[in-house]
């Protein structure tokens, strides 16, 4: 099954989604928060590490994606969704991918991990992909995986998630 985290930019998805995972053994996959300096991260569920994602230095640019004001590493992507797609052969309950936008729906970011566990997931009973998207963009993601069967749900549903 597919769940979709949905809501306006900045209202708490990924601090929900931390609040939900804390402690939970069942879960796996990314969030990305801001750090103390407000800098984007990626954050391992399960490793409990972080991996930076936004550059810091834009001397680097042949390892540099940029969209709108935010710069990120290429590298962070690849490490991110090698992470993501070994997670997928485990068998946890749920995966998370923080986030879904404009980069995956231009097949960059963590676009080849989010198709392949749509594609491995979508239809399953027990195996689940929670999928982090801003509200603007429900309707593009949702035609860009072909996604035919997911839940929307808000940070305040996450725990009827069992």
């Amino acid at each position: 099954m597919i769940y979709i985290l949905t809501g306006p930019v900045r209202t708490g998805k990924t601090t929900a989604l931390f609040h939900w995972t804390s402690g939970r053994q069942d879960t796996d996959g990314l969030l990305c928060p801001d750090d103390s300096d407000g800098k984007r991260y990626f954050f391992q569920l399960a490793l409990q590490q972080q991996l930076r994602l936004e550059a810091t230095d834009l001397t680097e640019s042949s390892d540099i994606i940029t969209i709108g004001r935010f710069h990120f590493l290429k590298s962070a992507f690849t490490a991110a969704n090698a992470y993501l797609i070994e997670a997928a052969g485990k068998e946890c309950r749920y995966l998370v991918i923080d986030e879904i936008g404009k980069l995956e729906l231009e097949n960059q970011g963590l676009h080849p991990a989010a198709e392949t566990l749509i594609t491995q997931r979508q239809f399953h009973e027990k195996l689940h992909v929670i999928l982090v998207v801003r509200d603007t963009l429900i309707t593009e993601v949702l035609m860009h995986y072909t996604i035919k069967f997911f839940r929307l749900i808000t940070g305040q549903k996450l725990t009827t998630l069992r």
